[in-house]
């Protein structure tokens, strides 16, 4: 069974071992600190955050994310599809794991048989990257690090909602996923849809489920909301030329108010689509700007 929050006596080994002097992180040298692969981009920059260090990641963490890792780290596979055989064979004493995957929820029972411990998280909201990095902090015992990447960010995130608040209009908007072969309405179930939310928006496809199945024009048209934003999954630039491809052949895209206005706005991947982790605060400044801008005059 996959142990999300207590490692019991071997948690507290890891504590005292990492550490070290008055609060020293982690060190991946395998003698005198913890030994820790990271099967998800995002949740090895949480606990980098967190002053820890890795002997093995996943190829987003490299390929995706400019984390600063070595060169020669160990790669164990994909996020979909981790390598429990190269896992298991860099020794480590805890493997973080992303809950959301079902390739590397497969694999926690093997890595479990050889001794390993394991960790999935599962990261939707501040609140769930708060909870991560309280334990990340507490097993590198870097309390100063939690004060730095979560608790000042908490407090950007509630000036943000603080000066959404203070507007009487609210907007009506349309979130998207686009991909290279479809596109999707969404709602608090994506990263950008719980921050819109938070910040006093009102997203149209709550009043229309049907949308999350089958994206309706008519619907669309219809509702014409204020703001129209776009995040992308995989390939960027092959899901914004599928979804290019069917703005231009309808023109009664050309119509809605937030395409003629300026208001359609595709989001920034390393802060909606990736964990933005540390900067969950400029998440929440990027659309209250847009949302509110002269509530958000710097």
């Amino acid at each position: 069974m996959i142990r999300k929050i207590a490692l019991c006596l071997l948690c507290l080994c890891f504590v005292l071992s990492a550490c070290g002097e008055a609060g020293s992180p982690a060190s991946s040298d395998g003698e005198d600190g913890i030994r820790v692969v990271s099967l998800y981009g995002s949740y090895a920059e949480a606990w980098l955050l967190a002053g820890g260090e890795l002997v093995g990641v996943t190829k987003d963490a490299v390929e995706d994310r400019d984390l600063g890792l070595p060169e020669d780290i160990a790669i164990v596979g994909s996020v979909k599809e981790p390598n429990a055989e190269a896992v298991i064979a860099l020794e480590p004493d805890l493997v973080i794991l992303n809950a959301d995957s079902s390739g590397q929820v497969e694999i926690v029972d093997v890595l479990e048989n050889a001794g390993i411990t394991c960790e999935a998280f599962q990261v939707d909201t501040f609140e769930d990257y708060d909870a991560m990095m309280q334990r990340f902090t507490q097993l590198t015992g870097r309390d100063d690090l939690y004060d730095e990447n979560v608790a000042k960010v908490a407090e950007q995130i509630e000036d943000a909602k603080t000066n959404a608040a203070l507007s009487s209009n609210l907007p009506d908007v349309l979130l998207m996923r686009a991909f290279s072969t479809g596109i999707k309405a969404k709602t608090d179930d994506e990263l950008a849809g719980v921050i819109l939310k938070d910040l006093n928006a009102h997203n149209i496809a709550d009043d229309h489920p049907s949308m999350l199945e089958d994206l309706s024009l008519e619907e669309i048209i219809q509702a014409d909301p204020d703001y129209i934003f776009v995040t992308t999954m995989g390939d960027e630039q092959k899901a914004l030329d599928y979804l290019d491809s069917l703005i231009q052949g309808n023109p009664a895209w050309q119509e809605l108010s937030a395409v003629k206005e300026g208001r359609y706005v595709v989001l920034p991947k390393d802060l909606f689509h990736y964990k933005p982790n540390n900067r969950w605060g400029e998440s929440y400044e990027y659309l209250g700007k847009i949302l509110y801008p002269t509530l958000f005059e710097d």
